[in-house]
């Protein structure tokens, strides 16, 4: 059908012309007649585009199709002439660095260039090829769903087709941890334990410096119920509530919500203000009744109970600043911000000590002035009284950077009804009657230690020496379980409100396992070298108060177990909203915890009282651990991980007590023989604790106790060994 090129007329079978014959004229047949023209071939040739163009100029084709407004071609007069394509490059002037194997290239000139002649950007230019893999070879990059079309079509199947519904703009609620992911929950709670460790720390010089201007005898006594009567008033009004329900209630908010939980937010913060500067005028106004409730024995002192008013007076309105600092804590927590709350009481602890750093600068220490509750100057207690306000304030105000840095304005809101608030107060009942019963066994403590150190007659025996062993006894429970706990709550909640009972549980397992670690190894490094440890810190308030201090920390020691397990524990109720079962455990402990503490108030020599009812603090939450684990086991179907979880603390103390009485033996020895002065208490807590904690982690390792051994090489990994 196709007839042959014009050229190939006449020709034989191998290309060639037919020797013989006269040539064919146009038009005609091999015979000479003429023959009519193939209509295939009328014009085939006359109209090409080409013939009258440069075959080397642009293609019209990609002339057509090329992009001005993606790519503008550079202005007139600054394209520059390409060079030849086979030419050398020229030579460096210096010779390639032979330590390094490949060199990175030269940037490309901006503007219009040989290699990206449109004025592509080079900064922003992707290249592929080799590229690629040369600098993206370690990136995860999630592969194309090869079906993903597929569902596609299916979903589109039943609408018609029209242009693609806009994507709502994404709350910015935390990514949900997948599968359990431990390395994320590891990195927040290193990042607060970091910032708990340095708080605890500055706390711990700030306990150190008021003992040594305030002394351990009555003055002290007085200051220190008038500094803690806050935090009480604090934590049974809306303190529990705070730190315990409203996390799980913003994590909802934000993951339900379409703002992203902010207006529920700013609501909580607003109630919480005014609800707190209500409370701030009132318990200024009855400061008296208060430390009347808190110490008869100051109550029925006249100076005694002056002072501790007016001490009371300048400390309650930290009530305010304390409730703020943690509203902003939880909405950071919630948004998966963990450091602010744990590293801004560092400043709060700095002005503190500066403050009593003066008072010691101008009046000299207690051992030096032997200052006492009729000897101290209005002067003196105004400069501790405003210093200690001045430094919730500051801690409070510091908040803020954090927030707006998070995304959140605070922008005050009273419409308080009908946005999920009155459930949340609800909730907070519960947890506010919790933290009254807990209160309630604590002044009755606070009511029997300051009456036996009255008693005795001797320094250290008294409420200033129970809550400075206290103090040490808490720093390994607030540094370790409380930042492993805060860094999991939110995803035990998100869990719990998923009904997903197994991920509750391995969390609190996790949780449980991973703190125990360390917990179980101090508790009995308090008790093999309590003593030395508080001679050493306490020298400043006498001999006699800080040996007695000593022996108030040992018997504090191994409850450290119970009190931290019990902790752990309460947070899987929290997750599932309940409060109630948590307030009722804590009925036990406080009941378990005043009667044991009344009966060493009248069995015991006043001298020993205190050094009892330490005693008693940890086995009341021995008591509570059991009664709250079966509810909590029920709770979760029946399995609670205990064989595990009870498998590795029983491990962990079979690797300490060996440790512990190597180290303690050691100590004691050390301080027999260079007594128990500082340099001796120095000598005994360095020798004994590196004998500890060496013969528990070789026993641990022998053991092979695995939680020990994923902490050992995390940390060889984080050594790079």
């Amino acid at each position: 059908m196709n007839a042959p090129y014009d050229g190939d007329r006449g020709q034989g079978a191998g290309g060639a012309g037919s020797p013989s014959g006269p040539p064919v004229p146009p038009g005609a047949g091999q015979d000479g007649r003429q023959v009519p023209p193939d209509p295939y071939l009328q014009h085939a040739y006359e109209d090409d585009p080409y013939r009258a163009q440069d075959l080397a100029a642009q293609d019209p084709v990609g002339e057509a199709l090329y992009d001005r407004a993606s790519h503008p071609p550079p202005p007139p007069g600054t394209y520059q002439e390409p060079q030849a394509l086979y030419q050398q490059p020229p030579m460096a002037p210096h010779a390639p660095d032979p330590r390094i194997w490949a060199q990175t290239p030269p940037p490309e000139p901006s503007g219009p260039s040989r290699h990206l002649p449109y004025g592509d950007r080079p900064a922003t230019t992707q290249f592929v090829g080799v590229d690629d893999l040369v600098t993206q070879a370690s990136d995860d990059r999630r592969e194309p769903d090869a079906f993903a079309h597929l569902f596609r079509d299916q979903e589109g199947s039943g609408k018609p087709p029209g242009p693609p519904d806009p994507e709502p703009a994404p709350a910015p609620v935390p990514q949900k941890s997948g599968g359990g992911r431990v390395s994320g929950v590891l990195k927040s709670s290193a990042l607060m334990a970091a910032g708990t460790l340095v708080s605890r720390l500055t706390g711990f010089i700030r306990s150190l410096v008021i003992t040594a201007a305030l002394g351990a005898a009555l003055l002290g006594d007085s200051f220190t119920i008038a500094y803690t009567l806050p935090t009480m008033i604090y934590i049974l009004t809306v303190g529990g509530g705070l730190n315990s329900v409203f996390v799980p209630q913003l994590v909802r908010a934000m993951k339900d919500d379409e703002d992203g939980g902010e207006a529920f937010a700013n609501r909580l913060l607003t109630l919480v203000m005014v609800a707190l500067g209500l409370i701030v005028a009132i318990a200024v106004l009855v400061a008296p009744v208060l430390i009347q409730l808190m110490s008869n024995t100051i109550a029925d002192d006249v100076a005694a109970n002056s002072v501790a008013v007016t001490f009371a007076r300048y400390c309650l309105p930290t009530i305010f600043f304390m409730g703020v600092h943690v509203v902003m804590g939880q909405i950071l927590n919630a948004r998966g911000k963990f450091g602010a709350m744990m590293w801004t009481p560092v400043l709060n602890n700095i002005v503190m000590i500066i403050t009593f750093g003066l008072f010691i600068w101008v009046y000299g220490t207690s051992a030096e002035s032997r200052m006492g509750v009729d000897t101290i100057p209005p002067e003196g207690v105004r400069l501790l009284g405003i210093g200690t306000l001045l430094g919730l304030i500051v801690q409070a105000l510091a908040m803020i950077p954090y927030l707006r840095e998070a995304g959140f304005r605070f922008r005050p809101r009273f419409d308080w009804k009908g946005h999920g608030l009155g459930k949340t107060v609800k909730l907070a009942k519960w947890t506010v009657l919790f933290v009254l019963a807990n209160q309630a066994g604590v002044l009755v403590v606070t009511q029997l230690a300051t009456s036996a150190g009255k008693l005795a007659g001797k320094d250290g025996t008294g409420f200033l020496a129970y809550s400075n062993a206290q103090l040490i006894w808490g720093m390994p429970q607030a540094i370790i379980t409380v930042s492993v706990m805060a860094a999991l709550l939110p995803r035990i909640s998100r869990a719990a409100h998923d009904n997903d009972p197994g991920a509750v549980r391995d969390d609190i397992s996790q949780g449980l396992r991973n703190s125990a670690v360390a917990i179980v190894p101090v508790a009995f490094t308090f008790l093999a070298l309590g003593l030395p440890m508080c001679t050493l810190l306490y020298a400043s308030s006498g001999a006699e108060a800080a040996r007695s201090m000593g022996f108030i920390l040992m018997a504090f020691a191994l409850g450290l177990i119970p009190y931290s397990v019990q902790y752990v524990v309460l947070r899987g109720f929290y997750a599932y909203e309940d409060t109630r079962t948590p307030f009722y455990n804590t009925v036990i402990v406080a009941a378990v915890n005043a009667a044991a503490s009344a009966l060493c108030y009248v069995v015991l020599p006043a001298r020993w009282a205190v050094v009892g009812m330490a005693f008693s603090y940890g086995l009341a939450y021995a008591v509570g651990v059991g009664v709250a684990w079966r509810r909590l086991r029920t709770r979760l179907g029946g399995d609670l991980d205990g064989a595990h979880v009870v498998r590795t603390y029983a491990r962990l103390c079979m690797a300490a007590v060996p440790a512990a009485i190597i180290g303690g033996g050691v100590g004691f020895a050390i301080l027999e023989f260079l007594g128990a002065g500082a340099l001796g208490s120095l000598a005994a807590l360095v020798c004994g604790g590196a004998l500890l904690m060496g013969v528990f982690f070789v026993a641990a390792k022998k053991m092979r106790i695995e939680e020990v051994n994923a902490l050992v090489g995390m940390v060889r990994g984080r050594l790079g060994r």
